[in-house]
């Protein structure tokens, strides 16, 4: 039986769930980012229907909570383990693949930090989120483009998520239904002591769900010798993530 990619992401993320908050520190940056984009945007701050696509360990949830208010929240992740930030934050939780699972109807605000990338379609989700908003409602997103983890690229990683796409791409996919407010890209570095410090961030974060191959003694060693050689540097071994975002609002 051929293992589908949600069940192969939800696995890795699943392994990581206990790690990925200590260690996600990009995708908290990203997290606050996203939520200060959209307290510049001139969002209201109180929703009545909220909705956040792929919480992870809630970073954004918290974030998202702490600047705005619901009549009512729901989060939403692959893992199962999730739901206990939803009993964290008063919200009601939904598991499940967010491009198959129903959303609450008509909801005013949906919201998402570091999950789309993992579609291999996001064009698909950001239709259905403009589709789905409430008239007036806001879309709050942030994705990763084409220079996420460009050493692991150079090095023939397999690690790299799917949906990794321009801005451009996020803007065009709303921009007939939505008004379209605030996009942007950034670059960040990580740096670490070593290779293997850097594999073993990807691997407590979840990050290489897609990865197919074992590390063998030899590859290892093959591969780190290759990062060091191609990328050290005096603030240590660097991995680039390219944090993308879009702010948007519904007419009406």
């Amino acid at each position: 039986m051929i293992e589908r990619h949600t069940d192969r992401v939800a696995r890795s993320f699943a392994r990581s769930f206990d790690s990925y908050g200590r260690e996600a520190t990009q995708q908290a940056w990203i997290a606050d980012h996203l939520i200060s984009r959209l307290g510049n945007a001139s969002a209201r701050q109180s929703f009545e229907r909220g909705l956040e696509l792929g919480c992870g360990t809630g970073h954004l949830t918290r974030a998202m909570t702490a600047h705005f208010s619901f009549g009512a929240l729901t989060i939403n992740d692959l893992v199962a383990d999730a739901r206990l930030v939803a009993a964290d934050c008063g919200a009601t939780f939904l598991h499940g693949d967010a491009l198959e699972t129903a959303w609450p109807n008509a909801p005013d605000l949906v919201i998402s930090a570091s999950m789309i990338q993992w579609l291999s379609d996001p064009a698909k989700l950001m239709r259905r989120i403009a589709r789905d908003l409430a008239p007036g409602g806001w879309l709050a997103v942030s994705g990763y483009g084409p220079k996420q983890f460009t050493e692991l690229v150079e090095l023939g990683s397999t690690a790299q998520a799917p949906g990794l796409c321009p801005v451009a791409d996020l803007v065009r996919a709303v921009s007939e239904d939505l008004d379209v407010i605030d996009a942007g890209e950034a670059t960040r570095v990580s740096y670490f002591a070593s290779p293997r410090d850097a594999l073993r961030h990807l691997r407590q974060t979840g990050v290489n769900g897609r990865a197919h191959k074992g590390w063998t003694k030899g590859r290892l060693l093959e591969f780190s010798d290759a990062y060091q050689r191609q990328f050290q540097t005096e603030d240590g071994i660097p991995l680039t993530y390219n944090p993308t975002w879009i702010i948007a609002r519904k007419p009406g």
